[in-house]
């Protein structure tokens, strides 16, 4: 029998092991150095996440939120020698239902996920990561364990046990200054010297102080001058100072601690991420698989993230990565396309968790913004749960009382420097106007915008709608072969199989994505059901890759632009950058970290200097979109399908492109522009554009195509070759192509890295592009394992 949680459908068959309680039990000796202590803490990081603890069968504390940290004071409890630690965990399943039938006065919606999911019901009623029981991209796996570290603190006189810092500034002095906040334990009360400094700045300063006994929150200033901003990833540094914190008593040292203190500026252009792994914190090399992630989207010219509602708080790794590479974060509470309880100890524990998580983050410069549930406004306004209009009242009530009164309060109590939206999508202050719920949160006008649809035609732009800010977007694909294949057998490797069946957890997805690719796409053909499968996987690539590239490039050019009261768009999120299981979803990286051909599109289309084009009333209009304020010219290439050199070539003149602008820099009836390169036609011919200054190619080269590839006339199959020689720190991989050859795939199966380009349209007869491996390999494995499938290649 498989024991993998991940092989075929064993996310069912291992349903048991969440319906069951579980008992964690461990033995210790207590040191010689603890036990004179005069306060002894048992701390968890983590629990999941409704459990009890003893300690020598005695009773200490109980836990029932995942996000919170525990502390239990068991000084007197502890003896010498073997002291044994119990922590008994409910089933959450249970324990979910439990809570919902205890809610009697009225229904807490949705009950279950729908059945496509095969998840498991009442959620919102346990504080744990909610897509745990199921969401559309992942499976039911509602785990419980100490996912988080367990230790035991001591000490005399106090501990320290939170630093936050934030800096501040103050428009009437034009100065900077840095809000230093620390949580204090202390046993008694302690009075002393704090001195606060950051050497670099030479700034110093010392405060009389003390503290009460127990755990009390201390805030000081510290004034700063000339700093270094923090700036998003290409737009600039991400420096740091360091701060330095040390208390005394009576001339004596008690604690001392460095922190990092960094001051930002904005910008975005990103997606979203979902949890990081299905097991939090209990995956392999998670800190590796997480510098992977974020590094993939730094190498995609990505800035932003935002960490989604229904999963967790990630580990403080995560964002320390990401204020390194300067990656934004728009950080969801836990809340996601659900109602909740507003019973006083649910209210309670929701309390204690944002406290901590703010106090626990907001250091971070790279979190830009606070947001209180994911799509619960949207629920609400547009009735996903079907409330009876009589009732409507009750729940946007408990509404605001959990979002605006208790979550909202909290954040802007603990941090004064960011700004918190109650929900996402969201009409902001609009939505406040009409009492936190509007009647539309998906208006373009105001605020973000969520958009999905998976009928209309994603190549037309006009089916998009011009936001201030797409926040959420998105497409499905399959992951490659490699990366289902160990996880299958022979009997799932087709489209049709129950096992392509059962992954797919949103409703139509699989039947969506093939008529989708059919609008613009002649399907697989193959008669070998292997090849007619992977093929299968490679279109529903191609088919998202060029729909996200289209809707990106819509929202970035709207930048400039206001048309009928909409656009400006500033910021574009598309839904999502990873997996959790090796399963149809969303996101451009694959379960272990493979790239999707979307992620190596993105590549381009996120650039900081790129065109776009787009067609209106027959018309071909091409703009230049920069982060950068540059001179730049176009040079437009006509190509037939049959050729692999340009049959005309075009050039604009030269022009200003002020940086984060979009600017139209050609524009041509496509009549006029074909009739002027001999025999084109919409179906003979395609475009490749890229920007230029006086010496040099500024960004990545973008095409359009003029009619559909299942209607182009003279696409054929390029018989493309390739050698693979090794070079000092990476392979190269050389290609020769006999014609044009669209959507080039290069895939090395099961050998993990990455191409430095791919996923491209082939307009030469000869191409280079770089393998990073990341195992040691070799050119024969290498040659051995490569497979290239271009457009042509699958029917």
């Amino acid at each position: 029998m498989q024991l993998d949680p991940y092989f075929r459908f064993n996310d069912v068959s291992y349903r048991w092991i969440a319906l069951d309680n579980w008992t964690y039990t461990t033995t210790f000796t207590l040191s010689a150095e603890l036990s004179v202590k005069q306060k002894v803490l048992l701390v968890f990081d983590g629990v999941d996440t409704v459990g009890s603890v003893s300690l020598n069968g005695i009773a200490v504390g109980k836990t029932n939120n995942m996000f919170c940290r525990h502390d239990f004071s068991v000084k007197d409890l502890l003896k010498d020698g073997e002291n044994v630690l119990q922590v008994g965990l409910l089933s959450p399943i249970l324990y979910a239902s439990e809570q919902r039938k205890a809610h009697t006065s009225y229904v807490v919606p949705p009950e279950c996920p729908p059945g496509v999911q095969k998840g498991e019901c009442h959620v919102n009623f346990i504080r744990k990561e909610q897509s745990s029981f199921s969401w559309d991209w992942g499976p039911s796996f509602p785990t419980m364990g100490l996912w988080k570290g367990v230790r035991l603190e001591a000490f005399d006189i106090l501990q320290l046990v939170q630093v936050s810092s934030v800096p501040l500034y103050n428009d009437a002095f034009s100065q900077w200054r840095v809000q230093v906040e620390l949580l204090i334990d202390a046993v008694q009360t302690a009075r002393g010297q704090l001195t606060l400094s950051i050497p670099e700045l030479d700034s110093e300063q010392t405060f009389q102080t003390h503290f009460n006994p127990g755990k009390t929150k201390s805030n000081f200033t510290i004034l700063i001058n000339t700093v270094k901003l923090w700036w998003p990833n290409g737009h600039g540094e991400q420096p740091f100072y360091r701060l330095t914190i040390r208390g005394f008593q009576d001339e004596f040292l008690i604690f001392s601690t460095e922190s990092k203190v960094r001051v930002c500026c904005l910008y975005v252009s990103g997606l979203f991420s979902i949890l990081f792994s299905l097991m939090p914190d209990l995956s392999a090399c998670l800190s590796c698989s997480l510098k992977n992630l974020l590094q993939s989207a730094v190498d995609a010219n990505m800035n932003a993230l935002r960490v989604w509602g229904g999963g967790v708080y990630e580990q403080d790794l995560f964002y320390e990565i990401c204020d390194e590479l300067g990656i934004m974060v728009w950080q969801d509470f836990m809340f996601a396309c659900a109602m909740y309880p507003t019973e006083t100890d649910f209210i309670q524990t929701v309390r204690e968790e944002v406290v901590q998580q703010v106090q626990r983050l907001k250091s971070h410069p790279s979190i830009i913004i606070w947001s209180g549930n994911n799509e619960n406004e949207a629920a609400l306004a547009t009735d996903w749960f079907d409330i009876p209009a009589s009732q409507r009242p009750k729940y946007i009530r408990d509404y605001v009382m959990l979002y605006v009164d208790n979550i909202k309060k909290l954040v802007q109590e603990e941090d004064q420097s960011r700004p918190f939206l109650v929900s996402s999508p969201t009409n902001g202050a609009e939505s406040e106007q009409e009492g936190w719920v509007a009647e539309n949160p998906y208006d373009p006008h105001y605020g973000d915008v969520h958009f999905y649809s998976y009928i209309l035609d994603c190549w037309d732009w006009r089916t998009f709608p011009r936001t201030r800010f797409a926040s959420e977007y998105g497409f499905q694909s399959w992951p490659s072969f490699s990366t289902l294949q160990p996880v299958s057998i022979k009997e799932d490797w087709s489209y049709g199989s129950n096992f392509t069946s059962h992954r797919q957890h949103h409703e139509d997805g699989n039947q969506q994505m093939i008529l989708q690719a059919a609008l613009h796409f002649h399907l697989p053909n193959a008669t070998d059901p292997l090849k007619r499968f992977t093929d299968t996987l490679y279109i529903t690539q191609v088919m998202q890759a060029q729909c996200v590239k289209t809707q990106t490039e819509f929202y970035r050019r709207s930048r400039s632009e206001i048309i009928e009261g909409k656009g400006h768009t500033m910021g574009a999120l598309y839904w999502q950058l990873n997996d959790i299981w090796q399963a149809p979803s969303w996101s451009s990286i694959e379960f272990g970290g493979k790239w999707k051909m979307l992620h190596y599109f993105a590549q381009s289309f996120f650039a900081a200097v790129f065109p776009v084009a787009f067609e209106e009333d027959d018309t071909l209009v091409i703009y230049a979109i920069s982060d950068l304020s540059r001179d730049l010219k176009l040079r437009v290439n006509v190509f037939s399908w049959t050729e692999l050199d340009p049959v005309c070539t075009l050039n604009s003149s030269m022009l200003l492109v002020p940086g984060a602008s979009a600017v139209a820099v050609f524009k041509q009836p496509i009549a006029s522009l074909l009739a002027g390169c001999g025999n084109c036609t919409r179906l003979t011919c395609l475009l490749t554009f890229q920007l230029e200054d006086d010496s040099s190619q500024q960004g990545p080269t973008n095409h359009h195509f003029l009619c559909s590839p299942k209607d182009a006339q003279g696409l054929r199959r390029p018989n493309i070759t390739a050698k693979v020689e090794e070079k000092k720190t990476c392979f190269s991989v050389t290609l020769h192509s006999d014609s044009v050859a669209p959507f080039v795939w290069l895939d090395v199966g099961n050998i993990p890295g990455r191409f430095s380009s791919n996923g491209f349209l082939m307009v030469s007869r000869n191409r280079t592009v770089d393998f990073n491996a990341w195992r040691p390999t070799s050119v024969a494995e290498l040659t051995a394992s490569l497979t290239i499938t271009s457009l042509r290649d699958i029917y």
